[in-house]
């Protein structure tokens, strides 16, 4: 995409990639799920898939490209959906765009004991130092990790804050979906 900053590696671009994309879809969307396939193997091995992609014949052989899978259902949890996920040899990595709300550190001590998921969820649904995020975060099959948040409050190229270890538990979750 022409408005992705450049990234030193390719996962990184992969990422910034999705999270523009998502980006443009505008907020309170679906959680979307993408399956990162080699471009150059890609460009090899379905040239027609590739030519519909925008792939061509671009020097660069060292890149990833996200490919949107299938909705995500809505009515399951999402580490329950992801467990039943099993990628075929040809995808090396996974990326997952999900928007959440979350509570600056300061706020954990005010979290009332005892609370059912749906009580936590409306508590920190009416919570005011709520934070709305979107997060794309993507694994490679060797373990390799990238994400990408967003706050809609700054919502721009410009703030999105990327690292490897932003969103540990959802990394592990896609990690598993490579595992046997």
């Amino acid at each position: 995409m022409s408005n992705t900053p450049m990234a030193a590696n390719p996962l990184t671009r992969a990422v910034l990639e999705i999270d523009e994309y998502v980006s443009g879809l505008g907020w309170d969307q679906p959680a979307r799920l993408f399956a990162l396939v080699d471009t150059a193997r890609l460009r090899a091995e379905q040239p027609s898939l590739a030519d519909r992609l925008g792939l061509g014949d671009e020097s660069e052989n060292s890149g990833l490209t996200p490919i949107e899978q299938d909705e995500v259902p809505t009515g399951k949890p999402l580490d329950e959906f992801l467990a039943t996920i099993a990628w075929p040899d040809a995808v090396v990595g996974c990326a997952l765009a999900v928007e959440r709300l979350m509570l600056p550190p300061s706020a954990e001590a005010q979290v009332p004991k005892g609370l059912s998921e749906a009580a936590l969820t409306k508590w920190v649904a009416e919570h005011p130092d709520r934070q709305e995020v979107r997060m794309t975060v993507a694994v490679l099959r060797d373990g390799t990790r990238e994400s990408a948040l967003r706050l809609r409050e700054k919502d721009s190229p410009t703030e999105v804050l990327t690292g490897s270890d932003l969103v540990p538990g959802l990394a592990e979750a896609l990690a598993a979906t490579f595992e046997e």
